[in-house]
C-alpha cells in the first residue's frame, strides 16, 4: 500500500528561482532565506519519498485565460520547465508517475471531485522553485513528481474548505494504490503578498504566523476562512494559501512539526515553510 509520510509547505516566489539560477544565494539579501532551508534539505535527504504530489498554481504557462481548470493533475511521464518570458529555468525535467497519477485521478473523481486530466504540459516556477529550495541544483530531481495545479489566479478560486476536503480524498486515493510507495504532499504559494494596486507590497506577519499555527493545530477551523479574509489580511495573492490546506487535508490529524521557518521579504513576498511528519 502507498502511504503519505509527510507534508511540506513552502512559498514559490519566482525571484527565489532567479537567485538560485544566477548564483546569488550567498548575497546578503538572499542568504538568510536560503539558510532557513538548510535543515530542511538535510531532513529531506534522510527522508526522501518515492513520489511527491506537488500542489501549485500555474502562472499562465500551461493554461491561458481561455481555459482555466479549478483542479488539474499532470499524468504525463515528463514535464519540461516552462518558458515564462525569459527562457526556461535551467533545472532538470520533472519525471512524473503516470500509473500512480492515473490511479489518483480515477479514485478522486469517483469520490465526486471533478479533476482535469493533463497529459502534456510544462511546469513553471510555481512547481520548480519548491523543488530547487528543497533539493538544490541536482543533475536530475531525486523524486518523481505528480503536479496538482489549483486555480488561484482567475476568480473564482476554490475555497479553503474545498481544498481541504480534496486533500482528504487524495489521502484515500493514495492509500488504495497497491504498490508500496512512500509519498509526500507539498502545498506551495503564499504567504501574504500583493503585487498590484495601492496595497502592493503588503506583508502581514502576525496573520501569516497565526495561519501557520492554525494549519498545524486546527486545520478544520482554518479551512472555514472565507476568501475575503485572505484578500483583506494577506493581500490579493494571499489566497494561494488555500493550497497549503490541500496538503494539510492529505495528512492525518496527528502530525509533528519537523521544521518551521518564516522570512520577510523575498522580493515583495513573505516566505513561509513547514515540514509536518504524518503520525498516522
Amino acid at each position: 500500500m502507498a502511504r503519505i509520510t509527510a507534508g511540506i509547505a513552502t512559498s514559490h516566489v519566482p525571484a527565489i528561482g532567479a537567485a538560485i539560477d544566477n548564483d546569488r544565494t550567498a548575497d546578503p539579501y538572499w542568504k538568510p532565506l536560503f539558510d532557513g532551508y538548510r535543515e530542511s534539505r538535510q531532513w529531506l535527504s534522510d527522508h526522501r519519498p518515492d513520489v511527491v504530489i506537488l500542489v501549485y498554481n500555474d502562472h499562465a504557462s500551461a493554461f491561458s485565460l481561455d481555459i482555466v481548470p479549478t483542479f488539474a493533475v499532470g499524468c504525463a511521464e515528463k514535464f519540461a520547465p516552462a518558458d515564462e518570458g525569459w527562457g526556461p529555468r535551467p533545472v532538470p525535467v520533472v519525471e512524473g508517475h503516470p500509473e500512480f497519477a492515473a490511479h489518483l485521478v480515477q479514485s478522486v473523481i469517483q469520490q465526486d471531485f471533478d479533476l482535469t486530466i493533463v497529459n502534456r504540459m510544462d511546469v513553471d516556477h510555481g512547481l520548480t522553485v519548491p523543488l530547487s529550495l528543497l533539493f538544490g541544483q541536482p543533475a536530475a530531481w531525486p523524486v518523481r513528481v505528480i503536479p496538482l495545479a489549483v486555480n488561484v489566479v482567475l476568480y473564482p478560486p476554490p475555497s479553503g474548505r474545498r481544498c481541504y476536503q480534496l486533500g482528504k480524498a487524495l489521502r484515500r486515493a493514495v492509500e488504495s494504490f497497491d504498490e508500496d510507495l512512500t509519498v509526500q504532499v507539498w502545498g506551495t504559494g503564499g504567504m501574504s503578498h500583493q503585487l498590484q494596486g495601492p496595497r502592493a507590497g503588503l506583508i502581514n506577519q502576525p496573520w501569516d504566523n497565526a495561519f501557520l499555527d492554525r494549519l498545524v493545530e486546527d486545520p478544520e477551523a482554518l479551512a472555514q476562512v472565507p476568501h475575503l479574509e485572505y484578500v483583506r489580511e494577506a493581500g490579493s495573492e494571499g489566497v494561494e494559501l488555500v493550497m497549503w490546506l490541500l496538503m494539510r487535508g492529505a495528512l492525518s490529524h496527528r502530525v509533528r512539526t519537523i521544521r518551521r521557518f518564516y522570512h520577510v521579504p523575498a522580493s515583495n513576498t513573505a516566505v513561509g515553510h513547514l515540514i509536518l511528519e504524518d503520525l498516522g
